[in-house]
């Protein structure tokens, strides 16, 4: 039996953040990070044509990579993200009814939170993980701080996280990291240096699987 995609997630540790890019280049940039090493991507639904690009790259690279909607708002958002084949869904706030359609469709969701108050709640309804956003702005040893009490809480850290502090995250507690532009770069897009996407997210996952080796104390 496949394992579940938290514990995928938990053993990849990053999700790809694609956010506003070029329409037409979705395959090309899932193409770039696929052949970096990532495994999970999350399309924001206020990209131009995400509900296509999910489901076109959904049908081109199968299981190899996981691929769920970002910033999906409300439950209009998460019908249509599942219907166009987003495998999980992850927003920056913790909407109730889009979490209870997660549960109801078999559809991880792991909502935006902040406060220990918002991680507790999203998890107490059923959430197996949470967004904690946006990190760069509450400091990286906010989830060092989070996780002495709610250590049972998956959380993935989002916002300001890059190379220089990857491993810091990771070893404070984050069971994963969303990169938006500090890896998906639009401008690289544009340019279509897709080679150095691919050559980024390597250096992230190389960074991310030597955190169980050095875990920040």
């Amino acid at each position: 039996m496949e394992q579940n995609l938290l514990s995928l997630l938990e053993r990849d540790k990053i999700i790809a953040i694609i956010r506003g890019i070029p329409k037409g280049s979705g395959e090309r940039t899932a193409e770039a990070l696929a052949a970096g090493g990532i495994t999970f991507l999350e399309v924001t639904l206020n990209t131009d044509g995400a509900l296509h690009m999910i489901d076109e790259i959904r049908g081109k690279f199968g299981d190899r990579l996981r691929v769920g909607a970002g910033t999906v708002l409300n439950l209009k958002m998460a019908k249509e993200a599942v219907q166009s084949g987003a495998e999980y869904i992850i927003s920056p706030n913790l909407d109730e009814e889009v979490l209870a359609y997660g549960l109801d469709h078999g559809v991880e969701v792991w909502p935006g939170t902040m406060t220990p108050s918002e991680i507790v709640r999203a998890y107490n309804l059923g959430a197996k993980a949470v967004k904690v956003f946006p990190i760069g702005s509450l400091g990286v040893k906010y989830i060092k701080d989070l996780k002495a009490p709610l250590n049972h809480i998956p959380m993935v850290a989002t916002g300001g996280v890059d190379l220089t502090n990857i491993k810091e995250v990771l070893g404070y507690g984050a069971a994963a990291v969303g990169l938006g532009g500090n890896l998906v770069n639009n401008s690289l897009i544009q340019k279509g240096d897709f080679e150095q996407i691919t050559q980024m997210a390597a250096q992230y996952t190389k960074l991310a699987n030597e955190v169980e080796l050095h875990a920040v104390k």
